[in-house]
């Protein structure tokens, strides 16, 4: 393969996995900089970026170890057996579903900072709801490659946003630290960065295999760098006056134009991953469960629907919530998994890391406690 191809490969790559971490996480991280403060963000980014990128090459190196290419759902049954399937089966309809749930609120938040003087965001939620779960009924998912074009336009209004913020920034707004909200951060910061699903699409398109552990460091390091200066920009320009869902707040701060330019891009980006995730919890239902089409589909967009109706609308709890349980689940799967896979594996990988067990236990008992720490911070 000549190097420009190698590159190019390796980009695609690189954007597929950071494409698939970036998401609906990112809008809380301001509104947790403003209260917990830069030294406890710094200490989680810092501890979760660790936590996550070992996570991410354990399981680069149980895909790089099994001759037959599965999903973590099937990492887990053949390694682990068929209780780890229905457990992690568990997780990914959960993680799903609640997904969907966040992707509903910020749908309604969006068009309401597109329309203020229109409905309500309850109302916007209910209107976007009902025309998105058309497109999941009829099967469209052609829609794939326009989220990514959506992505890209809204990756491209945060860079804005955070040029313009620049110039704005208070240091009067910054704090160093607030115990009281010391928890806040691990379950927001986490999901914000699970992407691990992507790593076997991610060693797919490599065709120099031995480049995946560079692409995984890489993607990840890029990412936490990214969130840390957006955390930390956007909320020097707020203060506690970051809302909880960012761009609501800073229409004050940047002018209405350019957030209702990136409540524009937010809402198509949110819109097109809900498509996406909808039809993909349908036809995972459908064809790995057996479920009949109509049950499929009614399960896929009216659990969400109905947690939002009952009031289940706090964005950052449920995504703090999510990422505590999401992060518990499958890590701990992903490190169990890793273990057999050393043993049991079937194929030569092209890496081969050298982790202690003390240290994937470790790993195992800060999931637990993290997700614990949630579950008693927010109930």
């Amino acid at each position: 393969m000549k190097l420009k191809e190698r590159e190019k490969n390796f980009i695609l790559a690189g954007g597929t996995l950071i494409g698939t971490i970036i998401g609906a996480g990112i809008f809380g991280l301001p509104y947790v900089f403003s209260r917990s403060g830069v030294l406890v963000a710094l200490f989680y980014f810092l501890l979760l970026g660790g936590l996550v990128l070992l996570l991410n090459l354990f399981f680069g190196e149980i895909v790089l170890r099994t001759e037959k290419k599965h999903r973590l759902v099937g990492y887990a049954e053949k390694y682990l057996g068929k209780k780890a399937k229905i457990i992690e089966t568990i997780s990914i309809i959960f993680g799903a579903s609640a997904s969907l749930l966040v992707y509903i609120i910020l749908m309604g938040n969006f068009l309401k900072i597109i329309f203020p003087g229109g409905l309500s965001s309850f109302h916007f939620a209910l209107i976007s709801w009902f025309v998105l779960c058309l497109f999941v009924y009829l099967g469209i998912e052609s829609i794939i490659s326009f989220e990514t074009i959506m992505n890209i336009g809204l990756f491209a209004v945060f860079i804005l946003v955070i040029v313009l913020s620049l110039f704005k920034i208070k240091t009067g707004n910054i704090i160093l630290a607030d115990k009281n909200y010391f928890f806040l951060p691990f379950g927001i910061f986490l999901f914000s960065l699970v992407g691990w699903n992507a790593v076997p699409e991610v060693e797919q398109i490599l065709k120099k295999k031995r480049d995946l552990k560079k692409v995984i460091t890489s993607a990840i390091g890029i990412v936490i760098l990214f969130y840390f200066f957006f955390g930390l920009i956007l909320s020097g320009v707020a203060g506690k006056e970051t809302t909880k869902q960012v761009f609501q707040g800073l229409p004050l701060f940047l002018g209405k134009k350019i957030i209702l330019f990136g409540g524009l891009f937010g809402f198509l980006a949110v819109a097109t991953s809900f498509l996406v995730l909808a039809n993909y919890l349908k036809n995972t239902l459908r064809f790995d469960y057996k479920f009949p089409y109509i049950a499929a589909f009614l399960f896929a967009a009216g659990v969400p629907l109905c947690f939002y109706l009952l009031g289940v609308r706090e964005f950052l709890g449920i995504i703090s919530f999510v990422g505590g349980f999401i992060g518990m689940i499958d890590g701990t799967i992903i490190c169990l998994v890793y273990k057999k896979a050393k043993k049991e594996g079937n194929r030569e990988p092209e890496y081969s890391l050298k982790i202690p067990n003390f240290l994937i236990y470790f790993l195992i008992a800060v999931l637990i406690l993290g997700a614990l720490s949630q579950v008693i911070y927010y109930f």
